[in-house]
C-alpha cells in the first residue's frame, strides 16, 4: 500500500505512518460478502488511509487500482477482496508531534 501512496498520490516516501491490524475471525470479527456485484471471500483485506484533502477522482481511483495490483504483487491477495476507504482531512487536522501543527503552522 506504501508503494501505490509514493506512486499515485506523491506522498513522500519516509512517511511510514501507517497501521496494519490482522483481524483473524478468532481474536476480532472479519466481515465480508458480496456487494455492488463484488464477491469478496475471507481472503478479504481493509484497507483505510486517512489523508489530507485535495485528490481528484481520478487519483483516486488509480489509487484503488494501484493498492490491488500491488496486493495481488506482494501477497497474492485477489483484487476482489482488496476494499478500500479514504477518510479526508484539511492540514489543520494533523499534528506529527511536539504539539505542532506542522501541515498548518
Amino acid at each position: 500500500m506504501h508503494d501505490a501512496l509514493v506512486e499515485v498520490l506523491g506522498v513522500p516516501p519516509d512517511d511510514h505512518f501507517q497501521v496494519l491490524t490482522d483481524h483473524d475471525g478468532t481474536t476480532s470479527t472479519l466481515r465480508y460478502g458480496d456487494y455492488l456485484g463484488v464477491r469478496r471471500d475471507e481472503g478479504i483485506v481493509y484497507v483505510a488511509i486517512t489523508l489530507r484533502a485535495g485528490r481528484t477522482p481520478d487519483r483516486k481511483r488509480a489509487l484503488y487500482r494501484r493498492i490491488a495490483e500491488l496486493a495481488e504483487e506482494y501477497a497474492g491477495t485477489e483484487p476482489r477482496n482488496v476494499f478500500v476507504t479514504l477518510t479526508e482531512n484539511a492540514s489543520i487536522d494533523w499534528s506529527l508531534g511536539n504539539g505542532e501543527a506542522q501541515y498548518a503552522p
